[in-house]
Parts: structure tokens; C-alpha cells; sequence
């Protein structure tokens, strides 16, 4: 098995790069790092180096990345992978750089969702400069789109060690690789894609002002302000350029005692069941995951 120490970044094609940076400095409130990558642009949200990255091209998701605990740990990764019957590719020193890595390897999980794993991601001493106060902490969570997600959940918990915290019906599995509530979530969708990525802010009051602020200019909001049942956490989702959605989240469950746990399973058919305040559901829209020939800088 496995092991995933933490999530680490998602790297987005994009068509309208300029737009796209804009959105996630000037409208999320990311902090735009310097970059001497023509045609790529890295944003930051906490200690890491950067956590999302822009690449001028065609619109989707590239690839989702998560770290292991080094080097030894990436190279039995890499053979328990290929034992599965899994394709992998070694990054080359070029595209550990742009990932702020040491050195990743790549492949496709059973639905064709990119995974990149990571020996180690680099931190950063230097202070963070967000662009705005929108009072983000750290990059919070992924959340993929698969076409089964028990089938998802088979794979996650199997070749990794994700285990499963709750179920929203067959439409959502929400696992942890840590005591945090979910670091990963896989949605039922009908193609492999990036279904969202979560922002934690520091305190109730600046999700509600980030509520006001993207109001404010136009900004569409999917859903919230409200609680999901089963983290616990106050949300906001909200879409920006290309397809893709954010999340602002506050609070949520850590799972200490973990043998002790029982998963739960929620309705899918109630709508309390994604939102304990009964808010308006509406889908997210996906950024479908470009497949591999499509992004020349996906290397």
C-alpha cells in the first residue's frame, strides 16, 4: 500500500491565462508567484511553494498531485504501481521544477483522472503576500469526478491509504489520509475531471465577507453559504474562468480516533444531505481532464 502524506498541488490548462490569474489573485485572493515559465503562472496559498498552477493551452485539468514521505518512498510507489498494471512516467527535472518538487512520477488512476506523486514539495520562507485579505489558510482539498465512485473508493483505499469518512449515497465518497475529514473527495460524474479545489479561511467572519465581496462583483456562487453534514464545514462555492469551481470552507471535522470510526452514509436524494441549512444545490461544473497529448507542457 501506498502511503499519502498530504495533497500538493493542481495544475489547470487554461486558454485565457491572463484571466485566469487574475481571477485566482485579484477575486480568490491567491498570492501570484514569480515565474520565469513562459506561458505558465503559479499561485500560492500557504507555506508551499504554490499549489495551483496555470498553463496557457487547452482548458481543463492536467493533473492532481499528492506527496509521499521521499525518495525510497516515490520509488516503491513507482514498482507497486506497475505491479497494478498501471502505466507510469518518471517527470524529468524540468517539470519537477515547475511543480516545485524534488521529483514526481505520473500516471492515470482507473478512470483516467492525471496523478502526480511527489518525493517531497518545497516550502517557501517567504512570507505570504496575498493578493487580497480573503483570510485563506492552506489548500484544503481536491475533488475528483469518476464514474463509479464505489470503484473509486476501491482504488483509493487499496493501492493507497485513503480511507473512507462518508458516503453521500453512491454520488460521493469523502476520504482522508489524515485526521483532517476529507483531503480527497471523488464525485460520481460521467467523465474523469477536477470537480473542485477548497481554500480554508481562517474564521467564519471572512467566509461571510468573501460571501458579500464576490456578490459584490458579479461572481457566480454554486452553493452556500452553507454546512455540510458530514465534515462539518461552513462553505462557499463559487465559479471562475474555465470551468473551474472554488471553495471557501471554514472549520470541519479531525478524525482522531480513526479505527474508531464508522462512515456514514447521507441521502443523496435529500438536499440536507450536502447542506445541513437547506441552501439551493446546484451542480458544480466540472474542468475535464485533458488527456495527455492534448498539453504539451503537461510533462
Amino acid at each position: 500500500m501506498i502511503t499519502l502524506t498530504d495533497i500538493a498541488y493542481v495544475r489547470s490548462g487554461v486558454e485565457d491565462l491572463e484571466g485566469a490569474v487574475r481571477f485566482a489573485g485579484d477575486i480568490v485572493g491567491l498570492e501570484v508567484v514569480d515565474s520565469d515559465e513562459p506561458g505558465v503562472a503559479h499561485l500560492r496559498a500557504d507555506p508551499r511553494g504554490h499549489c495551483l498552477t496555470f498553463v496557457q493551452g487547452r482548458s481543463g485539468v492536467i493533473a492532481s498531485g499528492f506527496t509521499v514521505a521521499g525518495r525510497d518512498a516515490l520509488a516503491a510507489a513507482e514498482s507497486e504501481l506497475e505491479k497494478q498494471g498501471l502505466r507510469v512516467e518518471r517527470g524529468d527535472p524540468a517539470g519537477a521544477r515547475s511543480r516545485g518538487v524534488s521529483e514526481y512520477i505520473a500516471f492515470d488512476d482507473p478512470f483516467g483522472n492525471r496523478i502526480e506523486l511527489a518525493a517531497a514539495q518545497y516550502r517557501s520562507a517567504e512570507p505570504l503576500r496575498h493578493t487580497r485579505d480573503a483570510g485563506i489558510t492552506e489548500f484544503g482539498h481536491l475533488c475528483l469526478d469518476a464514474p463509479d465512485v464505489h470503484e473509486a473508493h476501491r482504488f483509493w483505499s487499496t493501492t493507497f491509504n485513503a480511507r473512507v469518512s462518508d458516503w453521500v449515497g453512491d454520488r460521493a465518497c469523502l476520504m482522508r489520509i489524515d485526521p483532517v475529514h476529507h483531503k480527497l473527495a471523488v464525485f460520481r460524474g460521467e467523465e474523469a475531471g477536477l470537480c473542485h479545489i477548497n481554500f480554508q479561511v481562517d474564521s467564519l467572519d471572512a467566509l461571510m465577507r468573501n460571501w458579500h465581496f464576490l456578490t459584490d462583483r458579479g461572481v457566480e456562487i454554486v452553493m452556500g453559504p452553507g454546512r455540510h453534514p458530514t465534515s462539518g464545514s461552513v462553505f462557499l462555492y463559487f465559479r471562475g474562468p474555465e470551468n473551474l469551481t472554488y471553495e471557501y470552507a471554514v472549520g470541519g471535522r479531525l478524525i482522531e480516533a480513526d479505527t474508531a470510526w464508522i462512515p456514514r452514509v447521507f441521502d443523496p436524494e435529500l438536499p440536507s444531505s450536502l447542506d445541513t441549512w437547506r441552501g439551493r444545490v446546484a451542480p458544480t461544473t466540472r474542468q475535464r481532464q485533458l488527456p495527455r497529448t492534448a498539453h504539451p507542457a503537461a510533462s
